[in-house]
């Protein structure tokens, strides 16, 4: 259970005077807020497109491929998670045509996410993709979540260029938090990213208890993805909208002109 205390003081209008020990005024305490604990349900899509290369080779000379850099992001995200509270529990399933498990005993253990990550393999005749059994297997842990005192996320992580996800929510009940990281190749005759990222924040909108996150990258690097990540791992009782975020910022002042031609990663609007 995380909690957070706030201590504040605004000094009165009476001046120094009016300070504690100077006869009035004086500090306050806003009481300690409890969050709960988390159980996260990864859901990592095993397509084709998974195997595409990124721009970043690995110490045999070899691109990483997207589901490689998709494994090292989720490990930096369980360590780093545990770190902040080690209660948070993880489970992983992985999609295909539909979602099925890849460890369902949700567990604090990072020998258990290292185990269930080994068990991936790509299904190259994956032909479309359907969240409908995530939602439903979500829907299901997460009452399961609740009655511990504890709240559920899941965070899928979407490969597919051209092939929005199919989906119909069981419920009406807003159970859980969707978050989502989204690799694309660039729009072209063949494949509309676009449509896609609308498909995935309309589900991310209908389904969220808390406020969803949704991130893109369209340029194969790796350290866009373990940006997105690492934003991923704030606690959804604790976000603020995402059209009011502005981090990570960069630690270098930048001018305007260097951040014009540098441009963003992102090539799919969000509007």
């Amino acid at each position: 259970m995380e909690v957070t205390e706030v201590q504040s003081f605004n000094p009165p209008l009476g001046g120094p005077s009016a300070l504690p020990g100077h006869g009035g005024g004086g500090g306050f305490s806003l009481p300690a807020a409890r969050f709960s604990s988390e159980d996260i349900l990864f859901c990592i899509d095993v397509g084709p497109e998974t195997m595409v290369e990124m721009k970043v080779n690995g110490p045999n000379g070899r691109p990483y491929t997207r589901l490689e850099s998709i494994k090292q992001a989720i490990l930096l995200f369980v360590h780093a998670k545990l770190t902040i509270n080690p209660d948070h529990r993880f489970a992983f399933t992985a999609l295909s045509k539909s979602t099925y498990w890849l460890r369902k005993e949700f567990s604090s253990e990072v020998d258990s996410a290292i185990a269930a990550l080994r068990g991936l393999s790509v299904d190259s005749s994956s032909s479309h993709a359907d969240l409908t059994q995530l939602f439903k297997v979500a829907t299901h842990e997460a009452k399961k979540s609740r009655a511990q005192n504890r709240i559920f996320r899941v965070i899928l992580l979407y490969c597919r260029s051209s092939m929005p996800p199919q989906y119909q929510f069981p419920s009406t009940l807003k159970l859980f938090t969707l978050d989502v990281m989204y690799l694309h190749d660039k729009p072209g005759p063949d494949n509309c990213p676009q449509m896609v990222y609308d498909t995935l924040v309309e589900a991310l909108e209908r389904v969220s208890e808390f406020e969803g996150y949704i991130f893109e990258s369209g340029q194969g690097l790796t350290r866009a993805l373990f940006r997105h990540m690492c934003v991923l791992l704030s606690h959804p009782q604790q976000r603020c909208m995402q059209d009011e975020m502005d981090v990570p910022k960069s630690l270098i002042k930048k001018s305007p002109v260097a951040e014009t031609a540098q441009g963003d990663d992102s090539i799919v609007s969000s509007q």
